[in-house]
């Protein structure tokens, strides 16, 4: 969860006003209080998933002056906006909370000259899928994680800022020669993967590289209905779609050194999905010239099986909106006194999507997955 105060948190359990920026940055940037021109926000919402290949999007209703030069303020030639949602105390004072940088892809007008404008635009990760290479690439076994990484995403923005959650990670070489077609993101994608990381430009702009986080830590935040709640509305559905409960990965050798391989699996009793159990065996498998050693395979195993874990027991909440939340945030879901009833109480959830709305009578939209805790092993067949 991004970092709020604990009077923002409390606020949004009572009465409070919602506040709402955009600024139009028309020099690359990071960090949360950009130079830029505001401009008036009607509404929208931005989308962060954790299932998507560009983490975040953006929706956006404006009025202004329609871009008839390269060179106008909306218009789709590499302006940014830098969207913030946050809370008014009435007091004087006031706290944003950073939902990100979005290139300006789409403004449309449906009413000429003056109407609404919207516009459509994405995270910093477009810009990296766009930016395939015009050749093949290779990199030498002794470049190290955080070099091919930095070199990957300054090539399209120099000013760019990297930040990995482990030194030791980064440092490391590769340890085998890789050649590279023509996917940027993918290779960047893959190097993560093989090392049990994920990586997204954050709401600072910055691209993070973390570890996805455990669940057995406590939620960051309760979503419950009735005194002080926060819950609006939930629904709830199961499916094995897309459900897997082992994954085995693999190196790709391209030299003589035999590729490296584990297998890793769900092993927890409790969770409806574990493997050996009567959901069955559902394998994924992965294969990766990034994956050198057994300890890589089992890593890279271990975060694929990670975004699996707890499905296919998945509940959509309609809340009162925490700007804070962000895919992969814990949360506790309370059910509402109806349910209780039922000796239904409360589950620990991790989200998948959050759909924070930029207007004041909306609802945050939370998609979720149920967790049971995480007992991971490795198996053999």
């Amino acid at each position: 969860m991004r970092g709020v105060s604990q009077d923002f948190l409390s606020s949004l359990r009572g009465g409070h006003v919602a506040i709402f920026r955009a600024r139009v940055c028309d020099t690359f940037q990071t960090g949360v209080d950009p130079d830029g021109v505001e401009i008036p926000i009607l509404g929208g919402d931005v989308i962060s998933s954790a299932r998507t290949d560009v983490r975040a999007s953006l929706n956006l209703s404006t009025t202004g002056d329609w871009p008839r030069r390269a060179d106008s303020l909306l218009a789709p030639y590499g302006n940014e906006i830098y969207i913030e949602r946050g809370l008014s105390y009435g007091n004087g004072r006031t706290e944003y909370v950073g939902l990100g940088y979005f290139r300006i892809d789409t403004p449309e007008q449906d009413v000429v000259p003056d109407g609404i404008i919207e516009i459509s635009g994405q995270d910093r990760w477009a810009g990296i899928v766009d930016a395939r290479f015009l050749y093949p690439r290779q990199f030498a076994s002794n470049v190290s994680r955080g070099a091919v990484v930095q070199l990957l995403i300054r090539e399209v923005y120099p000013d760019a800022l990297v930040e990995w959650d482990d030194t030791g990670v980064r440092d490391a070489t590769l340890g085998r020669t890789i050649m590279a077609e023509r996917d940027r993101a993918g290779t960047i994608t893959a190097l993560l993967t093989s090392l049990g990381k994920v990586g997204y430009f954050d709401h600072r702009g910055i691209y993070a590289i973390k570890t996805p986080p455990s669940v057995t830590g406590a939620p960051s935040w309760t979503v419950d209905a009735g005194n002080n709640g926060v819950l609006v509305e939930m629904s709830r559905a199961i499916t094995r779609e897309g459900i897997y409960n082992v994954v085995v990965a693999n190196g790709e050798a391209t030299d003589t050194a035999p590729p490296a391989v584990a297998a890793v699996a769900d092993l927890n009793p409790n969770s409806p999905t574990r493997y050996g159990g009567r959901f069955g065996p559902v394998p994924r498998f992965y294969s990766s010239p990034f994956i050198t050693t057994t300890a890589q395979a089992r890593s890279a195993a271990e975060g694929l099986l990670r975004k699996s874990i707890g499905m296919p027991y998945q509940v959509d909440l309609k809340a009162v909106p925490n700007p804070a939340l962000e895919p992969y945030d814990v949360v506790k879901v309370r059910y509402p006194a109806a349910a209780r009833s039922r000796s239904l109480n409360s589950e620990k959830h991790v989200l998948d999507t959050v759909t924070i709305p930029l207007s004041a009578p909306g609802v945050v939209m939370l998609k979720t997955r149920q967790q049971f805790g995480e007992l991971i092993g490795d198996v053999t067949a």
